[in-house]
């Protein structure tokens, strides 16, 4: 039964990545008429948040170590 779980869920998982992959190719190119996008800017709050999430990241795995290695072994 466990092996049966792990195939379905290497199918699943072989199914997403090809559909994030091929999906954004199938666009429709009927829309010639409308303009394009306008170039994007940037003011830093994209890095300021990305160096925020990792900074929590490393946060949360010091705390995970930190009280993986204080609890007292039950044997």
């Amino acid at each position: 039964m466990a092996m049966n779980c792990k195939v379905s869920f290497g199918i699943f998982a072989t199914f997403a990545l090809v559909f994030a992959i091929f999906m954004p190719a199938v666009q429709g190119h009927g829309h010639d008429a409308m303009a394009p996008a306008p170039a994007p800017t940037s003011d830093g709050t994209a890095i300021d948040q990305g160096i925020a999430y990792g900074l929590m990241l490393l946060a949360l795995a010091l705390t995970y170590f930190i009280h993986t290695f204080d609890a007292p072994l039950s044997i």
